[in-house]
């Protein structure tokens, strides 16, 4: 990679390091489904202009049921579920369990006919994956620091990534990224507004917490989508998923630092057990 494309990686893991952060700083103050909301809700406001003026935001109407279920997998469902785990979990950990992302991408990959999942380096990958998971969790929920619902919610989120990757890759490789997330904030933002007017906050937010939704919609959203886009077009998808590793450690870093989350025995165990189990469970083999 060029050093642009290497000054891509580190800004993109950094700002996708950041979204539990921000979040464990709105939960505090404003309903889940207002944070889903206002922060499609201005990632849509910097991408439309961006698709309009490159020709990007036009799908064929075949193309729209998998859309659809991009939007339902990726955004509408595993928000609103990281958004309101944040409420009993902690920041840290909440990125360390996203980051099972790519192990079960690659379970879901053999599901739908890719074999390649059972190479003997993948294999160990999911192995030494699923061990490090299953110490965050039973450790974590075992010693009674974090809520097993919660830790659960935000598995079945990161299974939603996983599946909402894998089904775009298949059915619809042709469409730009950007005019599939640009439709897929909208279709969100469609989705959960009578939620926003039933659950309004009984107090104004600060604004921190303000600032954080903001910050989750411009950077965390808008932008950082834009440069996976620019990544994943210069080195390809596998070499720009490699982000994965980065923005965990970013997430549980800016946890103890900024938030004075503890690193507990879950995560010291279960970190380096499931990224080393996310690097090998996604790398690519021959057929």
């Amino acid at each position: 990679m060029t050093k642009v494309d290497w000054g891509r990686f580190a800004l993109l893991g950094f700002l996708w390091g950041t979204p539990y952060l921000f979040l464990k700083i709105a939960v505090e103050e404003i309903p889940t489904a207002a944070i889903v909301f206002f922060r499609v809700l201005v990632g849509a406001i910097v991408l439309i202009p961006i698709a309009l003026r490159g020709k990007n935001l036009a799908i064929a109407r075949k193309y729209w049921p998998f859309v659809f279920l991009y939007a339902i997998t990726e955004l509408i469902g595993p928000w609103y579920l990281i958004t309101h785990a944040e409420q009993k979990l902690t920041s840290g950990l909440t990125g360390l369990l996203v980051a099972t992302v790519p192990i079960w991408s690659a379970v879901l990959a053999s599901i739908f006919g890719d074999h390649t999942v059972w190479h003997k380096s993948r294999l160990f990958g999911l192995i030494i994956g699923f061990i490090g998971v299953v110490a965050v969790v039973g450790i974590e929920s075992l010693s009674g620091r974090q809520d097993l619902v919660s830790i659960l919610m935000v598995l079945l989120a990161a299974i939603g990534y996983a599946y909402a990757i894998n089904m775009i890759n298949r059915r619809i490789p042709e469409v730009p990224g950007i005019a599939i997330n640009t439709w897929a904030m909208i279709i969100t933002m469609i989705v959960y507004l009578p939620f926003v007017f039933l659950n309004m906050p009984t107090e104004v937010p600060s604004l921190e917490a303000v600032g954080s939704v903001l910050a989750l919609g411009v950077f965390c959203t808008a932008v950082a989508f834009i440069l996976f886009f620019k990544l994943v077009a210069e080195v390809g998808p596998p070499r720009a998923s490699f982000v994965t590793y980065l923005n965990t450690a970013v997430a549980v870093l800016l946890g103890v630092v900024i938030l004075g989350e503890p690193i507990t025995l879950g995560i010291a165990l279960g970190l380096p057990l499931v990224l080393i189990g996310s690097y090998f469970a996604s790398r690519k083999v021959n057929r």
